[in-house]
């Protein structure tokens, strides 16, 4: 096997991309090496790129969107073997004591890793991983298809599954881009009245392909006020990061109704306490997860799948600009072995 390998780097915040040759990273005792496939390019890179992340250390290379195959194995690991389909998401690892661990909730790990900006993530051809962040990845998902799961994935269908919302309740998802595209898949598939709200009529067509019951389009009219016409929403699923959008969606929604958000803005959502205590309503916010979420799983199952598009390893200065541009449509994943 090769003794250096390719990877792209960050050297310091702003100098953007360059394509290194490396040494093969070992794993040491609990970690895991996976001969990387596919990386998905997320939003969240830009905070390695830019160095808004605290606690980051350059050079690093990003990425945690990450599936390949394990092809080796340090000290102590037994639950994965060489050749094994796995993946990496957002969630690079977690310490096991700390009293969020202790009570199984290890996405709030007070020492907890992310891929990509703890260490080494996937924009290379091999990368190290904690054992504990592994997911298997199933057979019926190609490594493409699955690499946007593990993020823009398991973040709505986390999300929504753990709303409290009901097979048959109504569920709005706004935005129809990363997230929001992968959003009204799931919430059709776990049983809910779906509606999506986009701008523009041209929306419509794609968003009841993707699985909405109805639209609302945020160019014509009162979104909120449709909502409260459909009877008023038990969840609104806020993709798009818009927090003045997302303000005045909130009296669309109806009784112990939730404003759901995964998508990141630093401008404050502005509800005022009548808003909220009429009917009990709130706003709640919902990090990522764990590698033993049923994304994956449940995305083979029901067949929901992330539309992307492709680059090489080699094109990542292309592929980071195109998704941080908003001229990718959906999704953008690096193919790290063609």
């Amino acid at each position: 096997m090769a003794r250096t390998m390719r990877a792209v780097e960050i050297t310091r915040p702003g100098s953007g991309f360059t394509l290194v040759e490396r040494p093969v990273p070992e794993p040491a005792a609990g970690q895991v090496r996976i001969a990387v496939e596919a990386c998905g390019i997320c939003h969240s890179d830009a905070f390695v790129a830019e160095g808004s992340y605290p606690g980051l250390v350059y050079p690093r290379v990003p990425g945690h969107e990450v599936v390949g195959r394990v092809d080796a194995v340090g000290a102590g690991v037994v639950v994965w073997r060489p050749g094994q389909r796995v993946g990496v998401g957002w969630h690079g690892g977690h310490c096991g004591a700390c009293e969020a661990c202790r009570s199984g909730d290890f996405i709030q790990c007070e020492r907890g890793l992310v891929c990509g900006f703890s260490y080494d993530g996937g924009y290379a051809e091999q990368m190290v991983a904690p054992q504990e962040a592994l997911a298997a990845i199933p057979d019926a998902l190609d490594s493409v298809a699955a690499a946007p799961l593990l993020c823009a994935g398991v973040t709505t269908f986390n999300s929504l599954r753990n709303s409290g919302a009901r097979a048959g309740d109504l569920v709005a998802v706004q935005g129809i881009g990363g997230l929001g595209h992968l959003g009204l898949q799931y919430a059709r598939k776990l049983g809910f009245r779906t509606v999506a709200l986009s701008r523009g009529a041209d929306k419509r067509a794609l968003a009841l392909e993707l699985g909405a019951h109805e639209y609302v389009d945020q160019e014509v009219g009162d979104a909120a006020a449709a909502l409260k016409k459909l009877g008023g929403a038990r969840v609104i699923l806020a993709t798009a990061p818009n927090s003045q959008l997302m303000s005045s969606l909130f009296d669309g929604l109806g009784r112990d109704g939730t404003l759901l958000v995964v998508g990141a803005s630093a401008d404050p959502i502005q509800v005022s306490p009548f808003q909220l205590i009429g009917a009990r309503r709130r706003v709640q916010g919902w990090p990522s997860g764990t590698a033993k979420e049923e994304t994956l799983a449940f995305s083979a199952l029901n067949a929901v799948a992330s539309r992307n598009e492709t680059f090489p390893l080699t094109a990542v200065n292309e592929a980071f600009e195109r998704m941080m541009s908003n001229r990718a449509r959906f999704r953008v994943v690096l193919k790290v072995r063609q």
